[in-house]
């Protein structure tokens, strides 16, 4: 059965929220633990009120302070939707408005071009609370880039920001003048000022790529982050299978390199064999809101609670207008979760299924799975990782995911899957 009903989940929410509320009249301390309480109150760029989300000190007479999860009120600011950043993944085709692209050939090879731009902007984390950030193209996290093993990534950056910035990529990148670091190439790149680099889309697998100016950690807690998805081409797969999993060339047998090939195709956007695959792409990352060097607020792709309960007739069909509300998984396909941890100050971040095991593939960078039959794994900053599900032979309804940091959950990190 699942997880939880959706009655049950309702319930689970609007009890936190009233909470949340009513902590909002006795504390108004901006701490690790508290800000959650000015969940969907009103704020501003700067947190106007916020309460506490969970403490040991007494409560008010029957309130209940145990067993709930959620955040208070919808989402307002539409700009940014974590439930289509799922789904987006620019292939050089026009996939975003705000990314501007286009893909070609030059000199025998597939060309993906990029323009990115940093920017000095505000982001929702949760309901009537902004957060200060430093974002590619406007948003955090910044677009997923997409291509196939073997092409050209071209990028276009332009600094718009206050602040000197790069752009570092986690691949095999052969010349050291697009590494994207201060020591290396045109350095840090100041305002107005412009480059473009290129990579070549290797290896195969899930990627990070990040601003490296330094204080780095800085720039990347305030969002200058984002994933690098490079697909397996089943043609080189065919040719040197050896590459994409634990076994020497003389172990390869013929039904091996077949199961390679296949599941090569089906993690290629460009073969109809992908188009049977549910995936998506989950950033794991954590605000700061008081600049204290603790995150307050935890989340997948940026928004607190984002993929929690709404209003729903529990058949699949969400009230329009629910911001929050859980990803819909047809029980009847497979489904990949892309995943990347970019959190900052916290030494690693983790993923956990309810009622549900998986088969993960560290980095993405081999076609057998790394870990099997497991429900979470653990993630430091920068690793990644690709995540199988099958629910086909679970009842409909509510599963829980989130990080097994328990107070990850508390203060944002905890989602729902719809299995319909």
């Amino acid at each position: 059965m699942p997880s939880q009903d959706y009655s049950q989940a309702a319930k689970l929410s609007e009890r936190l929220e009233q909470r949340l509320v009513d902590s909002l009249e006795s504390d108004f301390k901006t701490t690790r633990r508290a800000v959650l309480g000015g969940l969907g109150l009103a704020g501003s760029a700067a947190l106007t009120g916020v309460g506490r989300a969970d403490s040991n000190e007494q409560h008010g007479p029957g309130e209940d302070s145990h067993g709930n999860f959620g955040a208070v009120g919808e989402y307002r600011d539409l700009d940014f939707d974590p439930h289509e950043f799922l789904y987006q993944f620019n292939t050089g085709r026009g996939e975003q408005e705000n990314v501007p692209q286009d893909i070609y050939e030059e000199n025998g090879r597939t060309v993906r071009e990029f323009e990115f731009t940093a920017v000095d902007t505000t982001v929702t984390i949760a309901p009537g609370i902004e957060f200060s950030a430093w974002a590619y193209n406007g948003q955090v996290p910044g677009p997923t880039i997409r291509a196939v093993e073997g092409d050209l990534i071209r990028v276009k950056f332009t600094n718009l920001g206050r602040h000197a910035h790069t752009i570092h990529p986690h691949l095999r990148n052969l010349n050291p003048e697009m590494d994207g670091i201060p020591t290396n190439g045109p350095g840090v790149l100041n305002t107005g000022e412009s480059f473009t680099y290129e990579w070549i889309a290797q290896p195969a697998g899930t990627h990070f790529y990040h601003c490296h100016s330094l204080p780095l950690k800085e720039h990347i807690h305030r969002g200058l982050y984002g994933s690098i998805i490079i697909d397996p081409d089943p043609e080189r797969v065919a040719e040197r299978p050896e590459e994409y999993c634990n076994f020497h060339r003389s172990q390869i047998t013929d039904e091996l390199r077949a199961e390679l090939v296949a599941e090569a195709k089906s993690r290629n956007h460009e073969y109809p064999e992908n188009d049977a695959v549910n995936e998506m792409v989950m950033v794991m990352n954590g605000f700061d809101t008081n600049f204290d060097g603790d995150n307050e607020v935890y989340a997948v792709n940026t928004r607190a609670f984002a993929y929690g309960v709404g209003e729903t007739d529990g058949q699949g069909n969400w009230k329009a207008g629910e911001t929050k509300r859980p990803i819909q998984l047809d029980k009847n396909q497979r489904h990949r979760v892309y995943l990347v941890n970019a959190i900052e100050f916290d030494l690693i971040n983790s993923f956990h299924t309810h009622s549900q095991f998986f088969d993960y593939y560290d980095h993405g960078t081999t076609l057998t799975p790394t870990l099997q039959t497991v429900d979470t794994v653990m993630q430091c900053q920068a690793q990644r990782g690709i995540i199988e599900l099958d629910y086909s032979n679970h009842d409909p309804g509510l599963y829980m995911f989130h990080a097994h940091q328990s107070e990850f959950a508390e203060l944002g990190w905890m989602s729902f899957f719809e299995v319909i």
